[in-house]
């Protein structure tokens, strides 16, 4: 455990938003957590954790403990079924992770490449992107009782996923600390890629991949994403800051009479997908820019740090996008972001 003091976060988080912790304390372990449980007994249950820093904007300068997970480790145990389980630490950096299980020829999480953020951040908010999500292959996962230190093991069913959340968004939010996660993924030359969402298909054909493995189309997928979203090293982000809202069908179908070439995926269950890239485009916001707070001139969805704005004025800026989207389309964004600082009700 490594413990630092009034500790400038903009190297901390994606966004560079330069605001000062406190304390800044790194969790390397699950003993790491049990002495800092030990020796702050008070604020243990008030500390926030930070991870990776990817998915989340201060909008204040925060008055609590900040806990760097950096719990490392991958291990793999293959079955005799062609399938395997993988195990992660929650510090282990996601992208890492994908490409690990890519050398050692399983599938599963493919379409998942370039995610920023660590392992224990993928379950709090069940990360998807290009038609896979982590729920499907989500074994288990090990948490830290916050106020107790106990160990407890999280079946799927336990973790109550739900499109960009989890329980640990929900009833148990703030009561544990994942500290490792357990994947079940399959050999790849068994495996079944999944290339109908986006643009894979077609940047498959453009790189020549035309029986595609699990790493062609990771392949693909990263070079989508860099085609589209920027590095968050040189311009401040966090990826998709709002979620694609799931509309009931018969206000979908509305919106596509009056707009015939909105995109939309089946979400089950009566409701329609709607991309919020493509609402917030149509709604002309894609490129603006407000100073140093904008958003991505190659994808409307991601709001952009381009030098020195404040995490208010990112806020500001998405909240008007919100207030237009849902005046020009009857449709409420939801962000995807944690925003600190601020009540969820109060966005």
């Amino acid at each position: 455990m490594n413990i630092r003091t009034s500790v400038s976060l903009k190297n901390y988080t994606t966004f560079g938003i330069d605001v000062t912790a406190p304390r800044l304390i790194q969790i390397n372990s699950v003993q790491d957590y049990r002495d800092y449980l030990k020796a702050n007994p008070h604020s243990a249950s008030q500390a926030m954790v930070l991870g990776g820093g990817s998915n989340v904007l201060f909008v204040d300068e925060p008055a609590f403990d900040l806990l760097q997970i950096s719990i490392s480790g991958i291990s793999i145990e293959k079955q005799d079924d062609g399938t395997s389980f993988v195990r992660a630490g929650a510090g282990v950096v996601w992208h890492d992770l994908v490409m690990h299980t890519l050398d050692a020829n399983l599938a599963g999480i493919e379409n998942l490449s370039l995610i920023p953020g660590c392992c224990g951040a993928a379950p709090m908010q069940n990360i998807g992107a290009y038609g896979v999500e982590l729920k499907d292959v989500f074994h288990s996962l090990e948490a830290i009782d916050r106020l107790t230190g106990e160990l407890k093991t999280f079946s799927p069913q336990e973790c109550r996923f739900g499109y960009r959340t989890s329980v640990f968004k929900e009833e148990l939010k703030d009561k544990y600390i994942i500290s490792a996660i357990t994947l079940r993924l399959t050999d790849a030359e068994h495996a079944e890629v999944n290339t109908s969402y986006g643009a894979i298909a077609q940047t498959l054909g453009e790189i020549g991949a035309d029986n595609p493995t699990p790493r062609d189309v990771s392949s693909a997928v990263i070079k989508i994403r860099e085609s589209k979203l920027p590095d968050w090293k040189k311009y401040g982000n966090a990826g998709s800051f709002f979620k694609n809202p799931v509309i009931p069908d018969a206000q979908f179908e509305q919106l596509k009479e009056a707009r015939p070439e909105v995109p939309s995926y089946p979400a089950g269950e009566g409701f329609t997908k709607v991309p919020a890239g493509w609402l917030i485009q149509h709604a002309g916001w894609k490129g603006a820019r407000n100073g140093d707070a904008g958003t991505w001139p190659h994808q409307a969805l991601v709001l952009v740090n381009f030098g020195k704005a404040s995490g208010r004025e990112l806020l500001a800026l998405a909240r008007n996008i919100r207030d237009d989207v849902e005046q020009k389309f009857g449709i409420h964004l939801e962000p995807e972001v944690n925003i600190i600082g601020l009540k969820h009700s109060d966005f």
